[in-house]
């Protein structure tokens, strides 16, 4: 029984990308990175060859469509340096190719080219003798071989000799010459495909996927990435499952008796709370009443903005007794203004975890649902990526705060995604009519945790933030937002003060 330890994977030098592939590449062995122009394929096969040169691999960039002077501009153009380590070997037709006084009639052009083309590419591996070899691309030896037969042929002859060499090596396909024929993804030991996709509206946004990885086992589905200076930056999608932690599950209070009282005394640690409600009803300023309760336990806390220009959030929020500036400028809050049109999901929920898992934050905001929603391509998949991303926050003890904007104002509303039974907790926020004047009332519609209050109570927002009163027995209707008026004496709020509206 063979009891040798299994070889080194070759680590591929781009960020994500090794967890994906549970390690990198199993060295020897042949794989196609394969992808439409424009894709981040070469980007990626020069992060692979620097990834070697670092670790003392000699590397080999054979090239069939992209000159030396191409290359070395794009690898400059992210900040990477082609040293000794790495060869580049452009293979061009035989001059004898090119003169059309010496072409010759009795041979097909492509059967010389084809033969020729293997010659140059074996001598060169034969002088560099490297480890780590890029062959760019197979859309150039599809085109000389001309029939399936020949090009199958040719592929298993280059897989056979580099497999002898013991060389890992990554073929590139752009696609370009026959989108369906899949020869290839038979012969080579893993295939790794990248997509570009545009939006209606926005950057494109780029994703991944491995097919196929022999003998190893690699985290399936789509991964988002993105192309930016220095390289490809992978986004590894979410397994909540994959991340748990132990914590006390203890009661948090948001500083509020009457807030906590309607939450049953607060809310348990490690849980979601979704706040829905029209705009204009203060569920951001509900939420950072969680932050700044929570800033003051000395917890570490998070928020990632949607929908509001912090400079505007701050001042705000300051006019209400919550002066978040000065929080992040001593170092208690992580706040993030975030673009929906040039940011993917998967980049998103990277962010957000790589921010507690740094922090080690325990209050995280996402204000709000509405402006994720828009970085995704359909309501199906915002419902999965919120899944896991609330499992992974409650299994690190954190508390996320969601909020969601309804459709209208008063009567029948509806939000853009129902979220509400994947929240722990959901507090819903309303308008309403009475003596003359628009009011707001809040109620606590669902806790998995334990008790809370079922009664319905007035908040306003004032100079001192938010203030609540009593519980609105005296009416029926208040959530339909025309209440009928049911008592001899009535449980309102008084009237005077200062009142700001906020969303």
């Amino acid at each position: 029984m063979n009891t040798a330890a299994p070889a080194t994977k070759a680590r591929t030098g781009v960020s994500g990308l090794d967890t994906v592939l549970a390690g990198g590449l199993s060295p020897g062995h042949v794989f196609l990175l394969e992808g439409n122009p424009g894709a981040g394929k070469t980007t990626i096969a020069l992060q692979f060859l620097i990834e070697g040169a670092r670790l003392g691999e000699q590397g080999l960039y054979i090239t069939l469509s992209e000159t030396e002077s191409e290359l070395r501009a794009g690898a400059a153009s992210h900040g990477m340096v082609i040293d000794g380590n790495i060869e580049i070997f452009e293979v061009v037709p035989p001059e004898s190719l090119l003169d059309a006084d010496q072409q010759q009639s009795l041979l097909y052009s492509s059967d010389l080219e084809l033969g020729e083309t293997t010659k140059e590419i074996f001598a060169a591996f034969e002088r560099v003798k490297p480890r780590r070899v890029v062959l760019d691309s197979l859309s150039e030896i599809r085109l000389l071989a001309q029939s399936s037969l020949r090009y199958r042929r040719q592929i298993l002859a280059l897989k056979h000799y580099f497999a002898r060499q013991g060389a890992t090596v990554l073929l590139l396909d752009d696609l370009t010459s026959d989108v369906l024929d899949k020869t290839v993804h038979s012969v080579v030991h893993g295939v790794i495909h990248l997509e570009e996709m545009a939006p209606s509206y926005g950057s494109e946004r780029r994703r991944l996927r491995v097919i196929k990885y022999r003998g190893q086992a690699f985290r399936g589905g789509y991964h988002d990435f993105i192309i930016q200076t220095g390289g490809v930056i992978v986004f590894p999608r979410l397994v909540a499952a994959e991340h748990r932690s132990s914590y006390a599950r203890d009661q948090i209070s948001c500083n509020i008796a009457e807030l906590d009282l309607l939450l049953g005394g607060g809310l348990e640690r490690g849980s979601s709370t979704l706040i829905l409600g029209p705009a204009g009803t203060g569920k951001s300023t509900f939420s950072f009443q969680f932050l700044v309760a929570a800033v003051a336990r000395g917890e570490k806390v998070a928020a990632f903005i949607f929908d509001e220009e912090l400079g505007l959030l701050f001042t705000r929020l300051k006019a209400l007794g919550m002066d978040l500036e000065a929080m992040r400028n001593a170092g208690l809050i992580h706040i993030e203004q975030l673009d929906a049109a040039e940011l993917s999901p998967g980049e998103f929920a990277h962010r957000v975890r790589s921010c507690v898992d740094k922090s080690d934050a325990k209050t995280v905001i996402i204000d709000s649902i509405n402006g994720y929603q828009a970085s995704m391509p359909d309501e199906n998949s915002l419902i999965l990526h919120m899944h896991e991303l609330l499992q992974y926050l409650n299994r690190q003890g954190a508390n996320t705060f969601l909020t969601v904007a309804q459709h209208g104002l008063v009567g029948d509303m509806k939000a853009p995604v129902d979220v509400t039974y994947l929240a722990d907790t959901v507090i819903l926020l309303r308008y309403f009519e009475a003596a003359g004047k628009v009011r707001r009332a809040v109620s606590v519609i669902k806790k998995r945790t334990g008790f809370h209050e079922d009664t319905i109570r007035e908040y306003r927002i004032d100079t001192s933030g938010l203030r609540f009163g009593d519980p609105l027995v005296g009416f029926q209707g208040v959530l339909r937002g025309v209440p009928e008026f049911i008592a001899t004496s009535t449980p309102l709020l008084a009237t005077d003060g200062g009142d700001s509206g906020n969303s």
